[in-house]
């Protein structure tokens, strides 16, 4: 079962698994089951195929179910709709065969900046970044989980002090930069190597959250089925 879902405001701020447990709840209450692993510690099976990177609002978020029992579309929507919280909007319920998998290749961001940063030295730095051959960033090590800010921020520092820092050049991951009605528009590619991230993105545009008008925003994420 695909879901494709939209994340609003304050709800921007939980991370995937968090995202998860949001479903996994809901689904319990709408009554819909779902498919657990085998095993002393069964999950139960459902997955977000490209994790939205926390504070960033989307309007493509893709969550895959393995479900069980009776199953219909517009039922399903229904329910499960009457069971999200606030922020968090349903888009459409589709059913696929179960060993359909999706791998992401193409995400769009869009960044709303203020009317004052919308200048000639955006444009002069987004036509420098497209023409450049090779774009290096400092990439520390992600946190793979939820944690509470104290302990992520102590990871980050036991980092910087045990050198655990890699170069990376991120200019194949950027597929175009451009300024349209929207504001300044990213796509960025995603491969077996790993893509680009928000804060090196805007990082590179020299674009910090207070020059934006609204949160960052995924509008599209292109998939291929296997």
């Amino acid at each position: 079962m695909l879901i494709k879902f939209r994340v609003r405001g304050a709800l921007r701020y939980i991370c995937h698994a968090e995202m998860l447990k949001v479903f996994q709840r809901a689904c319990a209450r709408a009554g819909l089951k779902i498919q657990h692993s085998q095993g002393f510690n069964p999950h139960p099976k459902l997955s977000l195929p490209l994790p939205r990177p926390v504070g960033v609002e989307s309007d493509d978020e893709l969550l895959c179910i393995r479900a069980v029992g009776e199953l219909d579309e517009s039922q399903i929507k229904t329910r499960l709709s009457a069971q999200l919280p606030e922020g968090c909007e349903l888009l459409s319920v589709s059913l696929v065969k179960a060993d359909t998998s999706f791998r992401p290749c193409l995400v769009t961001y869009v960044l709303l900046v203020r009317q004052e940063y919308l200048n000639d030295q955006l444009r002069a730095r987004i036509e420098r970044l497209s023409a450049s051959e090779s774009l290096v960033v400092e990439r520390r090590k992600s946190l793979k989980h939820c944690r509470s800010s104290l302990v992520a921020r102590r990871s980050i520092h036991e980092s910087r002090d045990t050198g655990d820092e890699r170069r990376v050049d991120v200019r194949p991951f950027l597929e175009s930069i451009e300024l349209d009605d929207r504001g300044v528009v990213i796509k960025c590619k995603i491969t077996s190597a790993g893509s680009i991230r928000v804060d090196e993105i805007l990082k590179l545009l020299e674009i910090d959250v207070e020059k934006l008008t609204a949160p960052i925003k995924r509008t599209n994420v292109q998939l291929q089925s296997n």
